[in-house]
């Protein structure tokens, strides 16, 4: 089985470069799209319902903002839009799809830069996070967890570490909080396969960030241990173009 997580940086945006194309040819087996800043109205019957697939859209309730698609082959056997918490659920961040052998969370992580409002809000949205996915694994669940999480974990995980580390992105708050979530059994997967640095999966659009390559890796796979040996590669699709980030994909057995 084949995974992607993409952040479109807006859906509208990438079906003019060449998305559906795209989706044709690469044919996941489920693809999990963040940060699409549309509502299902808005687009046409094509990529509402891809052939092939099963759709599932939480949008934001502003305009133009945030949200997640979920698109699955397979009809998973459950669905649930958000965490149950009305503050956060209002910005269509999370999509569970749960399948026989484990639970997927597509999940676009809020970003922290904009104030330091925005900022409490990510660590907030954090800790109910955990608290969700914990409660999931207590019910006995395997969990795969993919999207933007809108932080670099380690030093490896950005080109130029030094000069961010008092900003948003790579505070120690928000990589402490990355850290818990190792410790208590969650495994990045592209580290699990991958020791080497200058590996990103977003790039600003200024400076010719993308083709210097001074990236973050923003993006992840995390699974549960009872999953990890069933991971047989997790990797950065780094020439697909059309987003500020580039997709990841999970290869699981």
């Amino acid at each position: 089985m084949r995974i992607i997580s993409f952040n479109v940086n807006g859906l509208r945006a990438i079906l003019k470069k060449g998305f559906r194309e795209w989706l044709r040819e690469e044919s996941p087996d489920i693809l999990c799209l963040q940060e699409i800043k549309a509502s299902s109205d808005q687009l046409d019957e094509e990529i509402i319902n891809p052939e092939g697939y099963h759709s599932y859209w939480n949008s934001a309730k502003k305009p133009g903002y945030s949200g997640v698609t979920t698109f699955s082959k397979e009809e998973p056997q459950d669905i649930q839009f958000g965490m149950g918490i009305e503050k956060f659920d209002t910005e269509g961040r999370l999509i569970k799809t749960r399948y026989p052998d484990f639970t997927l969370l597509n999940v676009y992580f809020p970003n922290g830069k904009m104030s330091d409002e925005r900022l409490q809000f990510k660590l907030d949205y954090y800790d109910a996070f955990l608290e969700f996915s914990e409660n999931l694994r207590k019910e006995g669940e395997e969990l795969i967890i993919t999207g933007d999480f809108n932080t670099a974990h380690k030093e490896i995980d950005l080109a130029n570490p030094k000069a961010n580390e008092k900003f948003s992105g790579f505070l120690p708050i928000e990589r402490l909080w990355l850290d818990k979530l190792v410790s208590k059994g969650y495994i990045d997967t592209f580290r699990h396969f991958y020791a080497e640095g200058e590996q990103y999966t977003w790039w600003t659009y200024r400076f010719k960030a993308r083709e210097r390559n001074v990236g973050w890796r923003l993006d992840y796979f995390f699974v549960t241990e009872g999953l990890i040996d069933r991971i047989k590669d997790s990797i950065i699709l780094k020439d697909v173009h059309g987003s500020d980030h580039a997709p990841i994909l999970l290869e699981i057995e």
